[in-house]
Parts: structure tokens; C-alpha cells; sequence
């Protein structure tokens, strides 16, 4: 068993990152139908605005948006019917609405290198990191569903080995193009009638396997220099992924030592690249239901639990497990063995993981899900959840969290006005933003212009 520090002791005196994971009416799979949440939050700015700001009050480091590009109708009209997940804003544009009601907090969302051109993604994040102010952050994926890939000409969604080959690629075009221009490289002299500096303009002229993009990007290089850089596999390929390009990683871990040993296993990595362990920031998912005391909490849970319809917890049970059609089986049985997948291989794992440990039926698994979708559920007093928390993140199993409130707004200013207070309390977290970027308040550096640092080398050889 691995050593675990108490309550009290520090992490190198470093605090904790927050992120923020808004979905319309909350996280809970029956969220939409709690009588405090906003059903129709998918759609509404004014909800977004007010959560958006309650999390910048409470410091969060950013709020984040999951996106994928289709109704995942896998369970039928029936399971569809019932879910609250279905009609939401793309999430770009809806940033690119905070940004203009919020002054400190970052703004993160997915796109997919699956289905999406470099050109069009970098342009995008530049855009966003300018009009917020340098807040911008870019979750990388590779997309999950054949119903994805039938809204982009193609039948089946591509394999794992591809899509991820296609992804690092995809990456190194965003990064090239984000340096077409040197930081000074606009000089906008009225006088001379010079508005930008020849000599720092660079054209990437990247002709690789799957893309060929001559650039350079009509949109100066980013106040970040590269918005940060989030990825959120956990399978084999996704964590070489995540070693060599991102910055913060989005994981699902159910125990604390799944958790320090994926922590270790993909800080390990990080010297290949020659990167720095504090260059990449985990942060495992965390669905906290908050009462004021223990039995409270338990019965606000039970609550959203018993808005669960079947159909739509089998609906998402079989999405996880990779598209498997679990309607076949009886509910109260244990699950079966479940053929392997080319599409989200690390949640088939872990959910796999979860029924066997805990024995647990199909009934069973899809209600421990439901709210979480295989993150970590803590369900308590703000005490409790704090020292959970703590405890991870002193024992090298994170470097903070991503908070996915059950349902909102009441789940996120539950988080905000109780939990907040008490990690302060403890030295854990901030009180208030130590600067006005997303990087400066993750304690990430603003990277050097890879064009400039070719230039460097060139010239100290020559």
C-alpha cells in the first residue's frame, strides 16, 4: 500500500487546480429533470453567464466545455426522448460570448482532430486567446462514434492507431501555424508605412502524412503564445499523446492508487520530450453531490438517482462500454464480457474494472455511472470532500481537479460558496488570480516560437 499523507502537510507549498466542466443542466445523466436545475441550459446564454461567473468567483482556474459532433442516438427514439444531453451551442462560439463577461477565468473546450482541419482550429483558439485576453485553452481529442463519423462523409469511425497518428500531426500544424509570426512581428509604423516586420513573418509549408498546409495563419501569434494544449486519453496512445503535446490532462480515475500510478506512469513519460513533470498538469474528474452533513448529501444523490429512466441509463452504460448493445442482457445480471473496441478503449477498461471489483450487475453499474460516467463520485459533508481531495493531491495523484457539478446551477454554488472556502482554509487553493492568462495561473510558461529557437540553433552551429 502506498504511503498517504495526512491533513496539514504541504505539496512544496504548491496549491491545487480547479477546472470547471459545465454541461447544459449538470452532469447527472437525469440532471435536466431536477426541480433547481435549468432544463433548457443548453440553450441559454443567460445560464451560461451565471455559472461562468460563479466559477470565476470562486477562482476556478477555467471552466470547460465537452463537445462531439452528432446526436449520439446509439439506445433508439426512446432513450433519445429521454435524455437532457441533446441540444447544446457550439462551444467556441459560446466562449467566445464569456469572454466578454468574464475578466480571469480560462475558457476550454474540445474539438476533435478527427473531424476538423488544422487551419480552421488554429485560426479559432487565436481568435478566442485575443478577444479573451490570452484565457483560451484547446481539450484535444480523436472522437468516439460512428455516429460522428456519419455526419463527415464516412460510414465507420476511423481505428484507434489512425485517428492518433492523424492527432499528433494535426498538433504539430496547429503549433507551426500559431508561430507563423514572431511576437513583434506587427509593427503597424504609420510613418514608415511598415505594418509588419518581414524578417518575422515565417510560412510553415507543412506537407506530412495527412495534411499538407502552406500557411501562415492570418491571425497574429496568440497572447499565450499556444492557447494551452488540454488531452484527455487515457488508453496507451492517448497518454504518449498527452506526454508530448499537452499541457493539462483530463482523466477518469476511480481509486487513489489508479490514480498515483497513472500520475506516475504518464510524468514518467514526460523526460522523453524533454519536458518537466510541473509541465503537465492531471486533473481527474470529481462529481461532488454536497450536503451539510453526510445523510444529507446521500439523500440529495438519491434524489437524482430516482429520475433515472432504464432506458436512458442502459443508453449510457453501452455508449462507454464502446457502443456495445448491453439491451440483450438482463439488467440484474453481471455484466459479459465485452469485446474490445476501437473507440473509447480506456472507458471500456474502466468500467470494466469497476463491475468486476465491485461485483456489481448491469442495473447496478449503469446507476453508479450515471452521474459521474466513471469519474471519481465523492458524495459528503464539504469537509469530506476536502479531504479527499487532499489526499489525492498529496500523494501525487493529481495536481487538482476537474469539478463536474451533479446539476446547475445549485450543484456549482453549493461547490463555490462551501467547498471553495474550505480548501482556502487549508492552503489548497488561491484566493485570488495570480495573473490574467490561463497559463499564468496554471503555473505553465508561455512557449518560445519554434520558428526563432530553429533560427537560434542554425545560428550557434553555423
Amino acid at each position: 500500500m502506498p504511503t498517504v499523507k495526512g491533513r496539514g502537510m504541504s505539496k512544496s507549498q504548491k496549491q491545487l487546480k480547479l477546472g470547471a466542466f459545465l454541461m447544459g443542466s449538470g452532469h447527472h445523466v437525469a440532471a435536466w429533470r431536477h426541480p433547481e436545475s435549468r432544463a433548457d441550459g443548453g440553450l441559454s446564454f443567460e445560464h451560461y453567464k451565471q455559472v461562468a461567473q460563479t466559477a470565476e468567483r470562486g477562482k476556478f482556474d477555467m471552466i470547460f466545455f465537452a463537445d462531439g459532433v452528432a446526436v449520439r442516438d446509439r439506445g433508439g427514439i426512446e432513450a433519445l426522448s429521454r435524455s437532457g444531453h441533446i441540444a447544446h451551442f457550439e462551444p467556441l462560439i459560446l466562449l467566445s460570448a464569456l469572454s466578454v463577461v468574464t475578466e480571469r477565468i480560462g475558457l476550454a473546450a474540445t474539438v476533435s482532430t478527427t473531424y476538423n482541419e488544422p487551419f480552421h482550429l488554429a485560426r479559432k483558439f487565436a481568435s478566442l486567446d485575443y478577444l479573451s485576453g490570452g484565457r483560451a485553452g484547446w481539450n484535444l481529442v480523436t472522437s468516439a462514434t460512428n455516429s460522428e463519423a456519419q455526419n463527415f462523409n464516412l460510414e465507420k469511425h476511423p481505428d484507434h492507431q489512425p485517428r492518433y497518428d492523424r492527432a499528433r500531426e494535426f498538433v504539430e500544424v496547429v503549433t507551426s501555424l500559431w508561430d507563423s509570426w514572431e511576437d513583434d512581428a506587427f509593427v503597424r509604423d504609420k510613418d514608415s508605412g511598415i505594418y509588419f516586420d518581414p524578417d518575422k513573418l515565417h510560412v510553415p509549408h507543412h506537407k506530412g502524412k495527412h495534411f499538407s498546409v502552406r500557411g501562415p495563419l492570418n491571425v497574429a501569434r496568440p497572447p499565450q503564445g499556444h492557447p494551452v494544449i488540454i488531452q484527455a486519453g487515457s488508453s496507451e496512445d492517448g497518454k504518449n499523446l498527452a506526454a508530448q503535446t499537452a499541457e493539462v490532462i483530463f482523466t477518469a480515475q476511480q481509486t487513489l492508487e489508479d490514480a498515483q500510478e497513472f500520475y506516475a506512469d504518464v510524468k514518467g513519460r514526460l523526460a522523453k520530450y524533454g519536458r518537466s513533470p510541473d509541465s503537465l498538469k492531471i486533473m481527474p474528474g470529481v462529481f461532488p453531490v454536497i450536503g451539510k452533513t453526510e445523510q444529507v448529501a446521500k439523500e440529495k444523490f438519491e434524489q437524482l438517482q430516482d429520475l433515472i429512466h432504464p432506458s436512458v441509463g442502459l443508453d449510457l452504460l453501452s455508449g462507454l462500454a464502446g457502443g456495445v448493445d448491453l439491451s440483450r442482457y438482463p439488467l440484474d445480471e453481471p455484466l459479459p464480457e465485452l469485446p474490445e473496441t476501437e473507440l473509447a478503449k480506456s472507458r471500456l477498461k474502466l468500467l470494466t474494472d469497476l463491475a468486476q471489483r465491485e461485483k456489481l450487475t448491469i442495473r447496478q453499474l449503469y446507476l453508479w455511472i450515471a452521474g459521474a460516467r466513471g469519474h471519481w463520485q465523492i458524495v459528503g459533508t464539504p469537509e469530506q470532500i476536502v479531504d479527499r481531495l487532499e489526499e489525492w493531491f498529496l500523494n501525487d495523484a493529481a495536481d487538482g481537479f476537474n469539478i463536474m457539478p451533479p446539476y446547475l446551477p445549485g450543484g456549482l454554488d453549493e461547490f463555490v460558496d462551501f467547498v471553495i472556502p474550505e480548501l482556502q482554509r487549508r492552503g489548497l487553493f488561491r484566493t485570488e488570480y495570480e495573473g490574467r492568462t490561463l497559463r499564468e495561473n496554471l503555473g505553465l510558461t508561455r512557449p518560445e516560437n519554434s520558428f526563432c529557437n530553429s533560427r537560434a540553433f542554425e545560428s550557434a552551429i553555423a
